[in-house]
């Protein structure tokens, strides 16, 4: 059974800055002042793809991220949420 956060939307938080490093990026959240590691180039190219994505499922896919990976980066994913680093992103009206 798919994980439901793949079809929701998220962004990265607006308190947060990504700072590109060789691993990766380093994630700080200025107003709970916490550091996350993003440890691979591809988690970095999964956020930053949230805010242009319908969904986190195509965030992934946009990221070129095998399917058989999904699991794992939705994981890392909510744990960028439980410290405010991405939010789900309101739905917008149609």
């Amino acid at each position: 059974m798919p994980d439901p956060m793949l079809e929701e939307p998220w962004t990265l938080s607006p308190s947060v800055a990504l700072r590109p490093e060789p691993f990766g990026a380093l994630a700080y959240h200025f107003g709970n002042r916490k550091l996350s590691f993003l440890k691979r180039p591809e988690l970095v190219r999964v956020v930053r793809a949230l805010e242009h994505s319908a969904d986190v499922a195509q965030a992934l896919h946009r990221a070129g991220v095998p399917d058989s990976q999904h699991a794992a980066y939705v994981a890392a994913l909510r744990g960028l949420a439980a410290t405010d680093m991405i939010r789900p992103r309101p739905q917008e009206a149609a």
